[in-house]
C-alpha cells in the first residue's frame, strides 16, 4: 500500500509524520531493513492512534506477541522486546504503518496508558516529574530527538544538534579536499554511509540522503570526478547557509530547512492559503531513494501556468499510488509547502470528479521552446542553487549527435541524461517531429516523462531502475 499526500474524510486520520521522518529516526541502515518486513498489518494486533501516541502488538520470535508504544509528541518509545537498540524496528515498523495511514484512531490500551501516565505532558507549562515504568524492558528517549519539558528548549536543543552536524560536515568535506577526489577511501562505501549515519544522528537527514547518492556516483562513470566534485560543492553550500538561517529571507531559509531535513507538519502546511486552479497531471517520475519507492508527480494549473509536485512513497516492492493518472485534469485546492520556489504541495479537497479531457488545448499553449524552459530553470537554480529536479515543458524533437540524444528546436538544443529509458516511446510518438514534452530537469541532462500528441498524452516516464538512478539521482 502506498501514501499519497492527501486530505481525506476516511476514518483513517492522515499521517502527522511523513515515511522519511520515521527513516530518519533509524539509529543505523539496518534497522530499516529489519523493520520493513514488519511494517505489515498482517504482523500487528491491537494497532491504534490517537493525538499523542501510537501502538499495537506484533508477533515476534516470543510466544508472547511484543507490546509496542511510540510517544508520537515527546518522541519515545517502549516496547518489551529484549533489543537495547533504540527505536528497536518494532517501533520503527509501527511508525511506518502509521506514517502510511494503516493505523486507525482508537482508545488506548492499559499497557499505553500506563506508560503514558507517567511520562511528562510535552503540551503542560508545569509537567510532573516522571515516574519510572516498572514493566516495559525497552523504554527510552530516542537518541536523536531528546525530548523536554520545555519546547522552546526542544526547538533549541535540535537546533544546537542540526548546528553540530552541520559543522562536522563541513569538516568532512575539508578533509576531503585536502586528500584530493584521487584518494581510494572514496570507493569505499563505509566512508560516506559513517558520514550519512552521523548526520542522522543530527537531525540533517536530508544531506545524510544527499550523501549516500554521492556514493553510487563515485567511478560510475568516467566524469565522475567533476559531478562528485559539484555535489560537494553543494553539500558545502547547504552546511554553510543550514549554520545561518536567521540570517537568510524567510522563503530562502524555509528552502534550506527544508533541504537539510527540517520536517513541517501536514497540519501547518493545511493552515495555509490553498491555491485552487484546475491542475493538469503533466508527468510522474519514479525514483528509489533508500529502499523507499519515491514517485513525484508534477502537476501545472491551466489558469495560473504554476507547477506544483505532489509526492508519493511505497515500501520496496509494494506499489506506489496511481490516483494522479498522468493526462488527468483536477479541479482542487493545492497547499504549498513554504520555500523559495514551493513546488511541493498537499493535494485538497476536489471541486468536482477527475476529467480527462482538455489536456491537449492547453498544453500546446503552454509547451515553450528550448531557449525559454532553460531560463525558466535558470530562474529556478538561481532561488534554489542545489535542486536536483525541476519540470519543463518545451516543443522540440529528439535528435542524437555525438552518440547523445538531445530534444532541439530552433532556438537551441538540451541533452538528455544518458541511459535514460523512454527513448523508443519518444521516437515512435515523435516521428521525430517537434512535439510537446513534458520533461524533468536535472544536473545530468533532461528525463522525458511525457509526449503530449494531438489526442492523447503518452506517459514515459522513468521507473524506479536503481542502474539509471545511480547515474542520474
Amino acid at each position: 500500500m502506498s501514501t499519497v499526500e492527501l486530505v481525506t474524510d476516511a476514518a483513517v486520520p492522515v499521517p502527522v509524520w511523513q515515511v522519511e521522518q520515521v527513516l530518519a529516526l533509524a539509529p543505523r541502515p539496518s534497522s530499516v531493513s529489519a523493520a520493513q518486513p514488519l511494517a505489515v498489518p498482517t504482523r500487528w494486533a491491537g494497532t491504534g492512534c490517537d493525538d499523542r501516541a501510537v501502538w499495537g502488538r506484533c508477533t515476534g520470535g516470543s510466544a508472547e506477541p511484543y507490546e509496542c508504544v511510540v510517544d508520537h509528541v515527546g518522541v519515545a518509545f517502549r516496547c518489551s522486546c529484549p533489543s537495547r537498540i533504540l527505536p528497536c524496528k518494532h517501533a520503527l515498523a509501527l511508525l511506518l504503518l502509521w506514517a502510511r495511514g494503516q493505523v486507525p484512531s482508537g482508545e488506548p490500551p492499559g499497557y499505553a496508558t500506563t506508560w503514558l501516565a507517567h511520562r511528562p505532558d510535552p503540551t503542560a507549562t508545569a509537567p510532573p516529574q516522571p515516574a519510572p515504568d516498572p514493566k516495559p524492558k525497552n523504554t527510552a528517549t530516542s537518541p536523536s530527538v531528546v525530548p523536554d519539558r520545555d519546547p522552546t528548549s526542544t526547538r533549541d536543543d535540535r537546533v544546537a544538534r542540526m548546528a553540530a552536524g552541520l559543522a562536522e560536515l563541513d569538516r568532512w568535506l575539508d578533509d576531503r579536499l585536502r586528500t584530493g577526489l584521487a584518494d581510494p577511501v572514496l570507493a569505499q562505501y563505509t566512508t560516506w554511509d559513517g558520514l550519512a549515519a552521523r548526520l542522522i544522528d543530527a537531525q540533517v537527514g536530508g544531506l545524510a540522503n544527499r550523501v549516500r547518492r554521492l556514493a553510487g556516483m563515485v567511478g560510475a562513470h568516467p566524469d565522475w570526478h567533476q559531478h562528485v566534485l559539484a555535489e560537494l560543492g553543494s553539500l558545502h553550500l547547504l552546511a554553510t547557509a543550514g549554520r545561518q538561517l536567521g540570517l537568510l529571507p524567510p522563503s530562502l531559509a524555509d528552502s534550506v530547512a527544508a533541504t537539510i531535513g527540517w520536517q513541517v507538519r501536514q497540519a501547518d502546511v493545511l493552515a495555509g492559503v490553498p491555491h485552487t486552479d484546475h491542475w493538469a497531471v503533466m508527468g510522474r517520475s519514479d525514483t528509489r531513494e533508500d529502499r523507499i519507492e519515491v514517485r513525484r508527480s508534477w502537476l501545472r494549473g491551466l489558469r495560473s501556468g504554476e507547477w506544483a509536485m505532489v509526492l508519493s512513497f511505497a515500501a520496496y516492492g509494494q506499489s506506489l499510488d496511481e490516483t494522479l493518472a498522468v493526462g488527468s485534469v483536477v479541479h482542487a485546492d493545492l497547499f504549498r509547502y513554504p520555500g523559495a520556489l514551493g513546488l511541493r504541495v498537499l493535494l485538497g479537497p476536489r471541486h468536482g470528479d477527475w476529467s480527462f479531457e482538455g489536456e491537449v488545448i492547453f498544453v500546446n499553449d503552454m509547451a515553450s521552446s528550448v531557449a525559454a524552459a532553460c531560463a525558466q530553470v535558470g530562474a529556478a537554480i538561481a532561488a534554489e542553487p542545489w535542486i536536483e529536479r525541476y519540470p519543463v515543458c518545451v516543443r522540440a524533437a529528439p535528435a542524437r549527435r555525438q552518440n547523445r540524444w538531445l530534444l532541439t528546436d530552433s532556438t537551441g538544443s538540451v541533452p538528455l541524461v544518458d541511459g535514460v529509458t523512454g527513448i523508443a516511446a519518444l521516437l515512435a510518438c515523435s516521428g521525430g517531429q517537434s512535439v510537446a514534452i513534458t520533461a524533468e530537469w536535472t544536473p545530468f541532462g533532461l528525463v522525458p516523462l511525457t509526449v503530449h500528441l494531438a489526442d492523447r498524452v503518452v506517459d514515459i516516464g522513468p521507473t524506479a531502475d536503481p542502474s539509471f538512478l545511480a547515474a542520474s539521482a
